[in-house]
């Protein structure tokens, strides 16, 4: 099995990479759902948020993942995405959980999906960038 490394070509590493493209596409999903819903007339305070932080997500996390920075950059945007999307989970969850109707319950559904992986790059670039980066230093000196 042939493994390529990503990490040359666009500064992240394949799970990374991966990670990040779906939390992109969640957050396109949640977008254009809640794009309709203010189009037909939904709006509120909650609806509003949700639909700024999907749009600010499609449009920041496009750009992030064309830059080539060092590693704690993107590990500082995940963090602070995680913690907009979680806001966003818990107002679809208070909103839409017990609604029947599966428009709502698909913006619920990858609202949850976008925050996980958000999470999960959160996590998993604190091990790579900071963790090893430490690792290599102390194999210098």
């Amino acid at each position: 099995m042939v493994h390529r490394d990503t990490h040359a070509r666009t500064g992240l590493p394949s799970f990374l990479l991966a990670s990040s493209a779906l939390v992109w596409i969640s957050s396109v999903i949640v977008m254009g759902i809640l794009a309709y819903l203010v189009s037909r007339g939904w709006g509120g305070d909650h609806v509003i948020y949700e639909l700024v932080v999907s749009v600010l997500t499609t449009a920041f996390y496009l750009l992030a993942l064309f830059l080539r920075t060092y590693p704690g950059y993107f590990l500082l945007f995940n963090l602070i995405f995680s913690y907009l999307w979680i806001v966003v989970v818990s107002f679809t969850a208070s909103d839409w959980t017990n609604s029947h109707d599966n428009l709502l319950l698909t913006a619920e559904a990858f609202s949850f999906i976008a925050f996980f992986l958000l999470l999960f790059n959160v996590l998993y670039d604190w091990h790579f960038g900071f963790y090893r980066s430490g690792a290599r230093t102390r194999a210098v000196v």
